[in-house]
């Protein structure tokens, strides 16, 4: 088992646009270790979600490689790469479900994709809906369910397949402040359980609360790292400081 469970090494991810090349990401090094929580902060347009997308090849990286527990990820087939996916588990902005799926049938889909046997499938389902606290909203669908209550069977359909890390892009952003409260306290309880997590988040107090090291980007670079007490109580950088005099 690799010390690491993610390693960046000189990645940089450059993206083609109508006025030219945008450079999201500049030669970022950064190693994750098993059952850490990373928080990335920083202002819209830093690299943020970029840096959390190429972990798994969502986005390619220009430059550089991608290590998963030691395993390079960077040109690996699409077969070889889906099957590693499946340790990598990412929760977006948006929740994408399933529409047309209760909750418990959209827990179910990943297994049911993977193989899964039905039965163990749906055991595994009612078990993730306790850990997410929506046991009583199982055969709801998502119109009937709240955004706080939408995202929270999402983390239980990312953690469906028993995955080794859990990607987070923004996952509060889109929800209305009342309903913050019972994604984060969701994530929190991932995070003491001892799950490997990486959240690009706008809440500094869930920042500050829930890592064991914080990241603070600016225009496509890692401006700062340390622990959540070094960056919040006596940060090094100017823009850092900067940054976190805004909240």
């Amino acid at each position: 088992m690799a010390e690491h469970i993610i390693s960046l090494q000189g990645v940089t991810k450059e993206f083609d646009t109508k006025s030219g090349k945008v450079v999201a990401l500049k030669d970022i090094n950064l190693d994750i270790g098993r059952g850490d929580s990373y928080g990335i902060i920083g202002l819209s347009g830093a690299g943020k979600s970029t840096l959390v997308r190429t972990i798994n090849l969502l986005e390619q990286p220009t430059e550089g490689k991608v290590l998963f527990d030691g395993n390079l990820l960077t040109g690996l087939g699409s077969k070889q790469l889906n099957l590693q996916r499946r340790k990598i588990s990412m929760i977006f902005q948006q929740f994408n479900l399933l529409m047309q799926r209760d909750a418990i049938g959209n827990i179910c889909f990943p297994m049911e994709i993977a193989g899964v046997p039905k039965a163990e499938a749906r055991a595994k389902a009612e078990e993730l809906l306790k850990v997410v606290d929506l046991e009583d909203r199982a055969h709801s669908y998502p119109s009937q369910l709240s955004g706080g209550q939408k995202q929270r069977v999402a983390i239980a359909r990312a953690l469906a397949m028993g995955p080794e890390i859990l990607l987070f892009d923004e996952p509060t952003s889109a929800l209305d402040p009342e309903m913050v409260g019972e994604v984060l306290a969701v994530m929190k309880d991932l995070a003491s359980s001892g799950m490997t997590m990486m959240v690009v988040t706008h809440e500094m107090a869930f920042a500050r609360d829930i890592s064991s090291q914080v990241v603070f980007m600016k225009d496509g670079v890692i401006c700062e790292q340390g622990s959540p007490e070094q960056i919040f109580k006596n940060p090094q950088r100017s823009e850092t400081r900067d940054f976190l005099s805004r909240f």
